[in-house]
């Protein structure tokens, strides 16, 4: 199938660049085509037929322009607003940033110069894997022998399952592979590399968790950029003595730009824009005082009044709620209906008659974090949304620290007619053993999870709430996977429950996620609260 579309893209791009001009048309579409490549690589999905557009629009304008040509790939290739910063950076990259090695380039006196250099340093990596090759098997063949002399029994010298054979690549071999074309102006395997890296998904471990895998990854590339650097500053000057000191410098400020360009795409991976976020800050209302008092600074006689005030005000927004619901079900005017009451008023349609249609009420499923920085704030979000549940056509909550919990089923036995049943509810998931409420706080985990196990209940009527403060106590935050959630949702409102002036301190990972999210607000008191339940019903 991959075939078939390759060789249907290379035939179509050369129909169309045929009416480009003769001389220049197979020079653009290898462009297109690299370029095409490297989108893919780096995340950005750009289908066949949407290059095929973008080649058709290239034969209307001058591609001379950069202005206009910048202007076509960008209309093309972005889909959206949150893709733009992804399609610059890597505009930036390939037209501006890294410079392939042909004699048509600006560097046409060094261009064999450049490329003996890499096949130098290619050729050194290859002799540096044959001789790491030749050193594992001969330790293995010492070590079977060994064994045989020993125990006297027979040893088999092929590879386990866990380990790698002689024919197939270790990662370091793929990353040095990766490199050296990039340093040859391919980027596409590098990028690749690196997106797969920052989409990497923890293995789930019961025990001991970190953030090894991913760090040790980027360390392995950053030692083999530090690696390439030096052999590169190595032949350049013991390989190439007929050389002044002016060309080699420009070899060696080529290939630093190069390497410095790599060593960026590691470290500094594009955000994707998100101008629609709603990001709400704590304001200070003129109510009461109990309004304005943080929930995590509550007695417990303060808890029974702020119970009761919001037993009251679910109470009221469900009346206005019901109210605008029977203005809303009023759809087109019932013919049939109509004249069929009209006969009291001698055939005159007085009392018009309407259409009830469906309400179009929306899906709510909540991520609580109850650990104990924000379990005071989370408990009272669900004692508002379950009272106010008629509000809406479902409720589905979920518990989460380290691990992800459902726990609608403990509102659906308890009952949810009050504020008391409600408490019930909450009481007996506390006192529960679904989840372990000691371990640290992993919203990587949580939402890799919750993206494996549910991400089927989520579609265009859905609204994701999660609330919680981002603090996964310096382990993989795994953003990649609240956007892959944003995808199949209609919004994810994030509450947080911490002053905005310290989301971004300590192990705090709220600026990761909030790139993904519609909404994000602070939630710590009752007045934060109600205002949101408020705007979130009518």
């Amino acid at each position: 199938m991959n075939i078939y579309r390759k060789n249907t893209f290379y035939h179509e791009t050369y129909i169309y660049f045929s009416k480009i001009q003769e001389n220049s048309s197979f020079v653009m579409l290898d462009i297109m085509i690299q370029f095409t490549a490297c989108c893919r690589s780096y995340g950005l999905r750009v289908s066949t037929s949407e290059v095929l557009d973008c080649i058709r629009h290239l034969t209307l304008i001058n591609p001379l322009d950069e202005r206009e040509f910048k202007t076509v790939l960008l209309s093309n290739y972005a889909k959206s607003r949150r893709d733009q910063s992804r399609f610059n950076s890597l505009y930036d990259l390939f037209f501006h940033g890294i410079t392939d090695i042909n004699p048509e380039n600006s560097f046409t006196h060094l261009s064999s110069t450049f490329n003996k250099i890499i096949d130098l340093v290619e050729k050194k990596q290859d002799n540096d894997l044959t001789e790491n090759a030749l050193t594992d098997n001969t330790s293995i063949n010492h070590a079977s022998t060994y064994n045989d002399a020993t125990d006297n029994a027979p040893t088999d010298n092929a590879p386990t399952d866990n380990a790698p054979t002689d024919n197939a690549p270790t990662d370091k071999d793929l990353t040095q592979k990766a490199l050296t074309e990039f340093m040859r102006g391919k980027p596409a395997e590098f990028l690749n590399l690196i997106h797969k890296l920052n989409i990497m998904s923890v293995k789930q471990q019961k025990f001991f968790k970190s953030n090894m895998d991913q760090l040790s990854a980027k360390l392995g590339i950053m030692l083999a950029i530090n690696q390439m650097r030096q052999r590169i500053m190595t032949l350049t000057g013991s390989h190439f003595d007929n050389l002044d000191q002016e060309s080699i410098k420009l070899v060696n400020r080529h290939f630093a730009n190069m390497l410095d360009h790599a060593y960026a795409l590691l470290t500094d991976e594009p955000r994707e824009n998100n101008d629609s976020l709603v990001e709400k800050k704590s304001q200070i209302s003129a109510t009461s005082e109990i309004g304005q008092k943080p929930f995590s600074s509550l007695s417990s006689f303060e808890v029974a009044k702020v119970m009761e005030v919001i037993e009251i005000f679910a109470r009221k927004l469900k009346d206005q709620a019901s109210r605008r619901f029977r203005i809303k079900k009023r759809g087109a005017i019932d013919i049939k209906k109509t004249l069929r009451h009209s006969g009291k008023y001698q055939g005159v349609p007085l009392d018009i008659k309407f259409k009830d249609k469906a309400l179009n009420k929306s899906s709510i499923i909540i991520l609580c974090d109850i650990s104990g920085s924000v379990w005071s704030s989370a408990r009272f979000m669900l004692n508002v949304l379950y009272a106010l549940q008629e509000c809406f056509s479902r409720v589905k909550s979920f518990v989460f620290v380290a691990q992800l919990a459902e726990v609608t089923d403990y509102f659906q036995n308890t009952g949810t007619n009050s504020v008391n049943g409600i408490n019930t509810a909450i009481d007996k998931i506390l006192n529960s053993n679904i989840i372990n409420t000691s371990e640290h706080t992993d919203y990587g985990a949580v939402f890799s999870t919750f993206k494996k196990e549910q991400l089927h209940l989520l579609n265009h009527k859905t609204t994701v709430i999660i609330m919680g403060d981002g603090r996964s106590n310096y382990l993989n935050p795994q953003a990649h996977m609240l956007a892959e959630i944003r995808e199949k949702c209609r919004r994810i409102i994030w509450l947080n429950p911490e002053p905005h002036n310290t989301w971004n301190s300590g192990d705090s990972e709220i600026f990761a996620y909030k790139i993904h999210c519609h909404e994000i607000r602070t939630c710590m008191n009752l007045n934060h609260l109600t205002q949101f339940v408020r705007e979130l019903v009518l």
